[in-house]
């Protein structure tokens, strides 16, 4: 079984087959210019930064064959699974559902709910949309695990402290053994990036375990 030896706060062991790489909403809206989250007022660059680390990280875990599974935070057409509160929320410049520069915003099959690119899933790699902040609710992504034998799961993506985070608190709940990989999630406020990954390791690893792309690519030679 391969172990983490640097992880934090101690060595983190994984079984290679029982292992799964879940990256969390590299999607256009939050990430490129004109999307959800310049409407929201941030500034985007700071998440575009992390595009080749986890561009790496993903390659990484297909050579080694092992399941990968991306999220993106999307609604139905119709916004009939928004929840009236988070359409509603914040005061934003453009809303979940109006068209902006990508097509509407957040919406499935819109350009700017698709991926960065670079970080496009194959077309054997599953993808989970999910209405909420977190990727266990109102999605299949429980049985999805369930039936591929999961019991371990690394995590990266956007943001650190609202989708990875809540993503990572719901399968800690669930029993699942995770791992946060820092360079390959950010915020678009540093200091909140900085706290959440005090947070899920502390207390023993309350959450989870946290290592780098370089300390999983060690493990995985």
């Amino acid at each position: 079984m391969p172990t983490i030896a640097a992880a934090k706060p101690y060595p983190y062991d994984f079984p290679l087959r029982h292992t799964a790489l879940v990256m969390i909403d590299m999607q256009r809206d939050f990430i490129e210019p004109g999307g959800f989250g310049a409407a929201l007022g941030n500034d985007v660059s700071r998440l575009g930064v992390i595009v080749p680390t986890v561009a790496r990280l993903l390659g990484l875990w297909r050579k080694a064959g092992l399941p990968l599974i991306h999220t993106r935070e999307s609604h139905k057409p119709d916004l009939s699974d928004c929840p009236p509160a988070k359409l509603t929320r914040g005061n934003a410049s453009l809303r979940i559902g109006d068209p902006g520069p990508m097509g509407r915003i957040l919406v499935q099959g819109e350009p700017g709910n698709d991926f960065v690119p670079d970080l496009v899933a194959l077309p054997d790699e599953l993808v989970i949309d999910k209405p909420g902040k977190g990727a266990f609710y109102a999605t299949s992504l429980q049985d999805e695990l369930k039936a591929r034998g999961i019991t371990h799961l690394l995590f990266g993506g956007v943001t650190t402290e609202v989708c990875v985070q809540t993503s990572m608190r719901e399968a800690n709940d669930r029993g699942y053994e995770c791992l946060l990989v820092e360079d390959a999630t950010e915020s678009y406020f540093p200091e909140f990036k900085a706290a959440a990954i005090e947070m899920i390791r502390a207390q023993g690893a309350i959450v989870g375990w946290t290592a780098t792309t370089d300390e999983v690519a060690a493990a995985l030679a």
